[in-house]
């Protein structure tokens, strides 16, 4: 273990109490959808092991397991959330990490889970690139529907990438999306707007410059996902001043620049992104602004 990650893993708070066969979140979303409208989404938040790779800014910790989740509880948890909610096209299963890691997944499950994955047109699930290998095409073809796999580039900054404890590099992500492109799967790219060590003006640059080089890889989706505070650690660094939270105002400009490149679609995280507003009073405007952007992929 990294002395980084050692402080990282010492600076955390407590977990929540999680259910191993119960997703700890799930709701219906819409999104603009890669055929070009507004469609539905049924998102699981799956109940698993904890990533071992442990960002520093990552807080998806919270709702993981310190041991891997028995045989049969992650359909059992897929189950629990689909029956409770409304029929969608599409399904997001996202697992705090990565769907591919057996030790988050079990692979004896995956029968199970592309059952039910394959009543979707779409099925999304999160991964590592470092972990991008020839057991997504055997998923894929398990489902016998359309794969994309989620992809944490975070950013194309080099030092910075090589800070956030991510443990990989630029050409990690590029050969794995090289690879995912070769069996037809689809990418999506999260992207970190405004990480550690980063000015207002910094961060609109490197999150463009990031936003290109997924594309530039392949990805044919962005989602640009304000960093902030909660994990511990943030707040150690925000303290010592290595990180100030982002402005709403800094992602809308981003947003408007990249939507006009018109090269796939872009999405921003809005989930409780309220506290980035930079005046509290038009705070509910500019998050509608952005959520109209999301929606219509468009700046206006």
């Amino acid at each position: 273990m990294s002395e980084l990650t050692r402080q990282i893993l010492n600076s955390r708070g407590p977990r929540n109490s999680v259910n191993p066969w119960r997703p700890w979140a799930f709701f219906v979303e819409q999104e603009y959808s890669r055929h070009g409208r507004v469609e539905d989404v049924a998102t699981l938040f799956l109940t698993n092991r904890e990533c071992p790779f442990h960002c520093l800014m990552c807080d998806l910790w919270k709702n993981t397991t310190e041991a891997s989740v028995p045989e049969g509880a992650i359909p059992a948890q897929i189950d629990s959330a689909l029956q409770q909610l409304p029929s969608a096209p599409h399904l997001k299963l996202y697992n705090s990490g990565n769907f591919f890691d057996p030790h988050a997944i079990p692979p004896s499950d995956w029968p199970a889970v592309a059952q039910r994955a394959g009543k979707f047109e779409t099925v999304i699930v999160e991964n590592h690139p470092r972990l991008v290998g020839s057991q997504c095409a055997e998923f894929q073809q398990l489902c016998g529907t359309q794969l994309e796999v989620a992809l944490g580039l975070e950013t194309s900054h080099a030092a910075t990438l090589a800070a956030l404890n991510k443990q990989m590099t630029t050409e990690d992500f590029a050969q794995a999306c090289r690879r995912l492109q070769r069996d037809d799967i689809l990418i999506r790219t999260f992207i970190l707007f405004k990480p550690p060590w980063t000015t207002e003006r910094l961060a609109v640059e490197r999150t463009l410059d990031s936003v290109r080089f997924a594309f530039d890889c392949g990805s044919s989706c962005c989602s640009i996902i304000p960093v902030r505070t909660g994990n511990g650690y943030m707040e150690q660094l925000q303290q010592q001043g290595q990180y100030e939270p982002p402005r709403l105002s800094s992602l809308e400009s981003v947003m408007e620049t990249a939507l006009g490149w018109q090269r796939g679609r872009i999405f921003v995280d809005l989930w409780d992104a309220k506290q980035f507003a930079d005046d509290p009073q038009q705070a509910d405007a500019q998050l509608e602004r952005l959520h109209r952007m999301n929606l219509t992929q468009r700046c206006n």
